[in-house]
């Protein structure tokens, strides 16, 4: 194991160039997935990278629960350990459970309340509130008979043309199409795991939104009109009476987003080009989470060796 165990809890600082230069550079389809896919790895090996400290660096501690064939000198020489990392990975470890499990906790309840909250309303796709307060939002369904909505008031609507109505509909029906939430609360699941993904999250959080914004472009077939129903949405908007799912409801870098929307589409790539700025950082991202997932999996499979072969059948 030796310092391989620490590698996955630093090495997410190699995502953090391509986070920007991915939200910048490339299609938003395309750095939602790399950038979720980066964080989840990392996230589950920085994880995997605590658990392993705190099992082998608490070995030798008294009155801890392992077998005693896993103190013996001869296995604390095969298998290098820290009791200092060790006891600091014990209340690090359940801090992640904790945040992790909080924030599905959360993630649920507001989901099934937001869902409760409509269930006087007609059960149609588009649930229309009569609230002053100008907002919208895309409610995943609960995956029990209960459909994914949008969610809009009377105040939003009011201020909208007919086209930035349907733009502002596409929009939101792109984000359920696509399972949006999903990406965003894996990243957001990640960034508890480890701080140091927290760009990822923020650039997961604008990519979705840019996504949607492109295939509502393409359904309307009028980039300007996306554009001014953001720019308006935005401007009148104050934010939801309650908290929504992770990263819905927040309307990201509204100014870029409009100026995206100005130009001309972006071209669908699958990967970049390793002769640019962003193919470059998404390389360096790509090279960290393997090398993260590779120490993660090589000290997991060397304690396992070595300490079952330790412990007394």
């Amino acid at each position: 194991m030796g310092v391989f165990v620490f590698l996955p809890l630093v090495l997410p600082l190699t995502a953090w160039p391509v986070a920007r230069l991915a939200e910048q550079h490339l299609h938003p389809q395309t750095a939602t997935r790399l950038l979720t896919g980066v964080a989840v790895v990392m996230a589950a090996c920085s994880t995997v990278c605590l658990g392993l400290l705190m099992v082998v660096g608490t070995a030798q501690l008294p009155g801890n629960p392992l077998p005693d064939g896993w103190s013996d000198p001869e296995v604390r020489e095969a298998v290098p350990y820290d009791e200092v990392a060790g006891k600091v990975a014990i209340p690090a470890l359940l801090a992640v459970l904790v945040a992790c499990g909080r924030s599905l906790w959360r993630h649920g309840r507001v989901r099934r309340r937001a869902h409760r909250a409509l269930a006087g309303l007609p059960g149609r796709e588009i649930a229309v509130l009569p609230d002053e307060v100008p907002y919208a939002y895309a409610l995943p369904g609960t995956g029990h008979g209960v459909r994914d909505r949008v969610v809009v008031t009377t105040a939003l609507l009011s201020r909208l043309e007919p086209a930035e109505r349907r733009a502002l509909f596409a929009h939101e029906r792109v984000h359920l199409a696509a399972r949006h939430h999903r990406f965003l609360l894996a990243v957001q699941l990640a960034a508890r795991a480890n701080p140091f993904l927290r760009p990822l999250s923020t650039a997961v959080s604008c990519t979705t939104e840019r996504w949607a914004d492109e295939d509502a472009a393409r359904a309307v077939g009028a980039r300007a009109v996306v554009a001014r129903a953001i720019g308006k949405a935005a401007l009148v908007s104050r934010g939801t009476p309650a908290p929504t799912l992770a990263g819905f409801a927040a309307p990201g870098p509204v100014p870029r987003r409009v100026a995206a929307l100005l130009k001309s589409a972006p071209a669908a790539r699958s990967w970049p080009s390793m002769f640019t700025a962003v193919g470059l950082a998404a390389w360096a991202a790509a090279a960290g989470t393997a090398v993260s997932a590779l120490a993660s999996a090589n000290s997991a499979v060397t304690m396992v060796l070595i300490l079952h072969a330790a412990t007394p059948l």
